[in-house]
């Protein structure tokens, strides 16, 4: 049976954020990945937060139809103790997870502390320190770091996925809504 990174595949990763959401493509052959882009959607400058999410939809649907991804990963909101902006970061990341169900891309959630492990070897590594990483895993040159930390943390979770890949999963990806619902009944409201 072949190995499963035998087979090409690209992978998007998004870092969902309210004022700034970064995303990364990588193209995996060959067992070896490489990046195809990353960078930020900048939300700053629409007034309310339905604007921003219909930017987001709008945004991640068209790097969906540039680069065409046979999976996502996403980082999962962390849970901290402002209830607003959890509800905010949480609704940025169900719009980025409804474009990919949108075009039929299986999603796969990541904890933050697992995507540091996975390219740091530490949890607790600084935005920094995973940004450096990756610079060195994928040979990323410094004229094509961006000035934003979320771009390298969205590729971070590309990456994560990539490691995952010959790994049995932890969680299983969505595969449209039904299968989220399904997986996720205590969303229902009746």
């Amino acid at each position: 049976m072949p190995d499963k990174r035998d087979t090409e595949k690209i992978i998007l990763g998004i870092d969902p954020g309210t004022n700034l959401m970064g995303y990364g493509v990588l193209r995996v052959a060959s067992n070896k990945a490489t990046m195809e882009t990353m960078g930020v959607i900048d939300l700053r400058k629409y007034a309310t937060p339905y604007l921003k999410l219909g930017r987001i939809f709008e945004r991640v649907t068209g790097i969906i139809e540039a680069y065409l991804p046979d999976e996502m990963a996403i980082e999962a909101p962390f849970f901290g103790k402002n209830v607003q902006s959890m509800l905010k970061l949480g609704r940025a990341q169900g719009v980025a997870i409804a474009a990919a169900i949108h075009r039929d891309i299986p999603i796969t959630e990541y904890a933050p502390l697992k995507i540091k492990m996975a390219i740091t070897g530490n949890g607790q590594a600084s935005k920094e320190q995973v940004a450096d990483m990756l610079t060195r895993m994928l040979h990323i040159r410094e004229e094509d770091m961006l000035p934003y930390m979320d771009a390298t943390d969205g590729l971070a979770a590309a990456y994560c996925h990539f490691l995952q890949m010959d790994r049995p999963a932890t969680t299983q990806p969505y595969h449209g809504w039904k299968d989220f619902i399904r997986k996720h009944p205590e969303k229902v409201k009746g």
